[in-house]
């Protein structure tokens, strides 16, 4: 914005009326929209600008698009829909959006961390991506707090990603083939996040996810879980293996002995789920 919508009000409507019909067209020529998300915030009333936030404070006009009309007409074409307009606190931000980062502690309001896979939101050459090991962290991380994880990965010239990340896909994918259960249809369960741990349930059990040190190949042949059953005699398993485990209570919660079968044929994984019935 190089001018103030006060000394050019007519210019300024003329920008709310494009911006409203493109959004219009967005809605009505596209089938079925669920998420209308308005990136930046920097377009937003005076009223809405928190000086204690150091590029909010640098917003020199007040920049009143009119989100009331905006939404209303978008919620008429598509029942249902979300609406995130980013930043803006109130009625027009269904959820907020945290950027390459995750809370440190769970939040009981619906949340979503918006990430990249490597460095850039955009395409570049040479990519630097994250592992899977912590991609997987990052995700089981983000659902033991209550949030939902947007990963992004930019598409090249062609239409295709690297090749890096194809096989990122592919790690994540087959960790989700065996331990989905405990982030899928799940909710975060207290403590949800606890040193090395992460919980969340589906109702019909509980998931204690544990989430290795890079230099840890291997589970610890015990670990203590916290009491996540209420039953006298709770059945522990370990998602990826069938037998299962000695669990014994103990006053700090639960001690599980794994077999060195088991520790061995899971070595290796970016996070071990313990699921308790």
């Amino acid at each position: 914005m190089n001018y103030d919508p006060k000394k050019y009000p007519d210019k300024w409507k003329q920008f709310s009326d494009f911006t409203y019909n493109q959004i219009q067209e967005l809605m009505t020529d596209y089938g079925k929209v669920d998420i209308l998300w308005l990136d930046g915030g920097w377009v937003r009333p005076a009223s809405t600008i928190d000086s204690t936030i150091s590029w909010q404070r640098t917003i020199p006009y007040s920049q009143d698009i009119d989100m009331a009309r905006i939404a209303g007409m978008a919620r008429q074409h598509q029942p249902g829909l979300l609406v995130v307009d980013r930043t803006v606190a109130g009625e027009f931000e269904n959820y907020v959006t945290p950027e390459q980062s995750i809370p440190d502690h769970y939040l009981p309001i619906p949340w979503e961390s918006c990430m990249t896979m490597g460095d850039s939101w955009s395409y570049i050459p040479e990519e630097n991506f994250k592992p899977a090991r912590k991609l997987v962290q990052t995700l089981v991380d983000i659902v033991a707090k209550n949030g939902n994880l947007l990963l992004n990965i930019a598409p090249g010239p062609d239409g295709e990603w690297h090749e890096e990340a194809y096989g990122r896909l592919q790690e994540i994918g087959s960790w989700i083939a065996v331990n989905g259960e405990s982030i899928y249809d799940t909710k975060p369960l207290a403590p949800y996040r606890q040193g090395q741990w992460a919980f969340t349930t589906s109702g019909k059990a509980s998931y204690a996810s544990y989430l290795p040190t890079d230099s840890e190949k291997q589970l610890p042949a015990s670990v203590i879980l916290p009491v996540l059953s209420k039953a006298s005699k709770a059945v522990v398993t370990i998602l990826g293996a069938k037998q299962t485990l000695k669990a014994v209570k103990t006053a700090n919660g639960m001690t599980v002995t794994i077999p060195e079968k088991i520790r061995q044929q899971l070595a290796g994984q970016p996070v071990w789920v313990f699921k308790v019935v």
